[in-house]
């Protein structure tokens, strides 16, 4: 093999890792493989490392290296000092750089040391030269550019492969093509191999909700008050999280909605969530309709809570907590009952008989049930325990809209809001009406209370006007 006239003046560290697994922060390197190429040749370095893991079956069927081969091997402490002087000063080339820069990152961490190289991704280079192709994979550039691999999977048959690719690329697209590609991918780097390399340049830095896309589907929603700050801080963050790596890992393109400000964004974000059920989303989940709390008098005037629709609060109804279902309801009660000396027979929590509740039995109830404490005390400590989750009353007599108003980027976005329920968004007040029309039925939504709240009564409270005639 020669060196590569269009790159070798950089000197270059062409490297493969094979590892234990994909994270990390919890997965080890198993094998090293390494071309150093530069004006005086190409030197080729490899080591099998031992990774003190035992490892997945999986992995040794995808790579042929097992315990038995580790056994005898350094590990990578061993090894630090030898590759980082190979490596010093040289650009870092791999096929999906991010992962074999993270791992390696991690493993000098554990020696103490710090691993910041140049890096090249020659996934993102291939995605550069050749934006006609679909596949970018190692085995689909081997495959197109007639590329024989020995040994797939093995750590420095693999970083032959790539070096095999670049002399390829100049030698069909020219050496300045490929100076250009590398030039431009070096100044969007951040960005993960499989988005577009002028995607940094085009995400807008105003409000909005952001979507991330996989191979499968979508992976992920997130809101932001600045798109382009937030959504290249994913893959600044990649190589600390293992979270963030592996959607990195994953995402194939990224789309986008702006939005006036951050109400709107938020808004968004949480009905998208519900709605598509991305992959990496753990919050704002899909819940179903929403139960309540309400308390009612019985013939005697004794106040008991009763588990109702959510809803209920749209009819002005005076409710306590929202709740997915009615197990989380009574975890509530369970919880207060005894802080507040409450009676398991009021609370419904038991089924009630002649003899004191249980909890008067282990002196945790104050004695409603057994005629110690009068039913005026008990209801006054069961609204006072209730009290802090108790739901703020729709403060206007129909739906209003919200103005939200962006004077950074001079733009304006009308919310149409109903009892606490989050019915459209548009641009104008006219064409808020005629979405809100379109729409579907509205439905409480918990995360779309907590934002609304503040928006109606909190300190960002939006100005509020009523819906135009003939439109309520």
């Amino acid at each position: 093999m020669h060196p590569l006239p269009a790159l070798a003046p950089q000197a270059l560290a062409i490297l493969d890792l094979e590892t234990s697994g994909g994270r990390a922060d919890r997965d080890r390197i198993t094998e090293i493989g390494v071309l150093l190429v530069d004006e005086d040749g190409v030197r080729e370095w490899s080591r099998l490392v031992q990774p003190d893991v035992a490892l997945p079956a999986f992995i040794t069927r995808l790579t042929g290296i097992d315990d038995a081969m580790l056994a005898s091997a350094s590990r990578f402490a061993d090894l630090a000092d030898e590759l980082a002087e190979l490596l010093d000063g040289r650009t870092l080339v791999a096929h999906h750089a991010r992962f074999d820069y993270g791992f390696l990152k991690a493993e000098f961490a554990r020696c103490g040391r710090r691993f910041q190289p140049r890096t090249l991704c020659t996934v993102r280079l291939s995605r550069a030269l050749y934006p006609d192709q679909r596949r970018h994979g190692l085995d689909a550039i081997a495959e197109r550019h007639g590329i024989a691999i020995t040994q797939r999977h093995r750590a420095l048959d693999d970083a032959r492969a790539v070096f095999a690719f670049l002399q390829a690329a100049e030698a069909g697209r020219g050496c300045e093509a490929v100076r250009s590609a590398v030039k431009a991918l070096g100044r969007n780097s951040v960005l993960p191999p499989y988005l577009d390399a002028d995607l940094a340049q085009r995400l807008p830095e105003c409000p909005g909700v952001y979507f991330f896309h996989g191979e499968a589907g979508l992976l992920y929603v997130g809101k932001a008050r600045d798109l382009r700050q937030r959504v290249l801080s994913h893959f600044q963050a990649d190589l600390r999280d293992s979270r963030e790596m592996r959607l990195s890992q994953q995402v194939r393109d990224i789309t986008w909605e702006t939005t006036a400000g951050e109400l709107g964004a938020l808004l968004r974000e949480a009905r998208y969530v519900k709605q598509l059920q991305p992959l990496h989303n753990r919050r704002l989940r899909r819940q179903g309709r929403l139960l309540s709390l309400q308390l009612r008098e019985d013939s005697d005037g004794l106040l008991h809570p009763v588990v109702v629709d959510g809803d209920a609060l749209r009819q002005g109804g005076r409710l306590y907590g929202l709740f997915a279902s009615r197990a989380a309801a009574t975890r509530v009660l369970r919880e207060l009952a005894p802080a507040q000396g409450l009676c398991d027979y009021v609370l419904g929590l038991e089924r009630r008989q002649s003899r004191p509740c249980p909890s008067r039995q282990l002196k945790r109830c104050r004695g409603w049930c057994d005629g110690s404490e009068s039913s005026t005390a008990h209801n006054l400590r069961l609204m006072q325990a209730l009290a802090e989750q108790a739901l703020k009353t729709w403060p206007h007599e129909g739906p209003v809209i919200l103005e939200e108003h962006n004077p950074e980027h001079d733009r304006r976005e009308y919310h149409l809001v109903d009892n606490w329920c989050w019915l459209a968004s548009a641009d104008t007040p006219e064409a808020l009406c005629q979405r809100a029309a379109d729409g579907p039925e509205p439905v409480l939504d918990k995360d779309s209370y907590r934002l609304l709240l503040g928006a109606v009564l909190g300190r960002t409270r939006l100005p509020a006007m009523p819906l135009p005639a003939g439109r309520r």
